[in-house]
């Protein structure tokens, strides 16, 4: 029964402060360190291996190994004199000294920087240090993450024809030991997972940036890409505008690298801001040529042309540098036509007639048919199509009113006519019926 009433005693003696403890709470007396505390000191000594630390005059503790690490980057370059903080590891080593610890205090300090930063959506630099498939290895600070591919700007997202594999990760190889301006967008301590993205740390950039600029004003800049839809231009303080493809020249353009490059200096017209994208516009700072068409081209003139392309709905041909014309694949004969390619080839250079001019819609229509005789006896085209049976985009490009039917339709009827002339003339035949009753009779 004693027993039990002292160990009730020593678990209410442990579990509460005793009076001494009290008393130098009350006085401010130092508090010994327990491990896992975090504790202000100043560095006494620096060697290779180790940090020697003096604790506000309490004691002393070493900072040696892997604790020497330290993810925020603080304690990179220590000297003596420097005043530093460290976890507890552990309260006496086999010296009777205080093992300290950078690595943990500077990895709670790297990473309460870096909810900090998603928090306020701080834009930050962002070493590459390797790449693969799926993305790009960066270092925030001395903290390890990752940059998806889906998480690059339009400048450095890798297009690859195809989707090539091999030169996709090829181009992100070209990324490692650069430099990339990110934000946090995600990320978990526990885990260590940090997730970082450039393109809204461009677009964040964008934002900031283009309440300068207004829809219909003028930039110049320079092309910093050319791709398949188009060229992107940087200007002003490192704002970057798309040229879409349709919008670098009045006249048609398959591949944007035939009239521009990576460094060319250009004007160009902000058309739309759409949040941070901004599109612009070279060919709306030229002339457009279609408008001098009319005072060029007329309709049912004959020119010379060249084949440019072949679709299976017809041929663009180029009259001039500005101006193109497209001949439906039904202008090209009078015979059946089952691809252009029977009647023209690219590079060809001949004659057409204008069929139809429309410069408001940039379309012009033109014929090789109506420069050729018809077939012997006025037959009309054996494919039975004339313009306006195109279906494709193009089709209102042939406005030319459609061959007529009615001088056919009246020999039809006059052939009728003397067929009704001719029974007229002729004996009226008896009824057999007749014959039959004048028999009997």
């Amino acid at each position: 029964m004693q027993d039990s009433t002292n160990e009730n005693k020593d678990k209410n003696t442990s579990a509460q402060p005793s009076e001494m403890e009290k008393l130098l709470d009350e006085q401010g007396a130092i508090k010994i360190p327990r491990v896992g505390d975090i504790i202000d000191g100043t560095i006494i000594s620096v060697s290779k291996n180790e940090v020697h630390v003096d604790i506000e005059g309490l004691c002393s503790g070493v900072v040696r190994g892997r604790e020497l690490y330290d993810e925020s980057g603080e304690y990179t370059d220590l000297n003596v004199g420097d005043k530093v903080q460290a976890t507890v590891f552990e309260l006496e080593n086999e010296k009777g000294v205080m093992e300290l610890s950078f690595r943990q205090a500077g990895h709670k300090k790297a990473w309460d920087l870096l909810f900090s930063l998603k928090e306020e959506k701080t834009i930050v630099d962002a070493a590459i240090t390797e790449a693969n498939r799926g993305g790009l290895m960066v270092k925030v600070g001395r903290v390890v993450g990752f940059l998806p591919v889906s998480q690059l700007t339009v400048e450095h997202y890798p297009r690859v024809e195809g989707g090539d594999k091999d030169k996709i990760l090829e181009k992100l190889l070209s990324y490692v030991d650069k430099s990339f301006k990110v934000r946090v967008i995600d990320l978990d301590e526990e885990e260590e997972k940090l997730i970082v993205s450039e393109k809204l740390a461009w677009e964040d950039k964008q934002k900031v940036a283009i309440d300068k600029y207004k829809v219909g004003g003028i930039v110049e800049g320079k092309v910093t890409g050319v791709v398949d839809f188009g060229a992107f231009v940087e200007f002003g303080d490192g704002l970057e505008g798309l040229v879409h493809i349709s919008e670098l020249a009045w006249q048609r353009i398959d591949d944007p690298r035939e009239i521009i490059k990576v460094g060319d200096a250009i004007k160009a017209k902000i058309i739309s801001i759409d949040n941070s994208r901004i599109s612009l516009s070279m060919k709306q700072l030229k002339e457009d040529p279609w408008r001098k068409a009319i005072s060029k081209y007329e309709v049912g003139q004959v020119v010379k042309g060249e084949v440019l392309k072949l679709n299976p709905f017809g041929v663009f041909v180029e009259l001039d540098d500005d101006i193109h014309g497209l001949a439906h694949i039904s202008e090209l004969s009078y015979k059946l036509v089952r691809h252009p390619g029977e009647i023209v080839k690219i590079g060809d250079k001949r004659e057409f007639k204008i069929l139809s001019i429309e410069p408001d819609n940039h379309r012009l229509g033109l014929s090789i048919k109506a420069l050729e005789k018809p077939a012997q006896g006025g037959s009309q085209p054996a494919s039975g199509q004339d313009v306006s049976d195109g279906k494709d985009e193009q089709q209102a490009d042939n406005t030319e009113a459609k061959p007529t039917k009615t001088e056919p339709k009246e020999e039809k009827e006059d052939k009728g006519d003397e067929r009704v002339k001719e029974n007229t003339d002729a004996p009226e035949k008896e009824n057999p019926a007749d014959d039959k009753e004048k028999k009997q009779t």
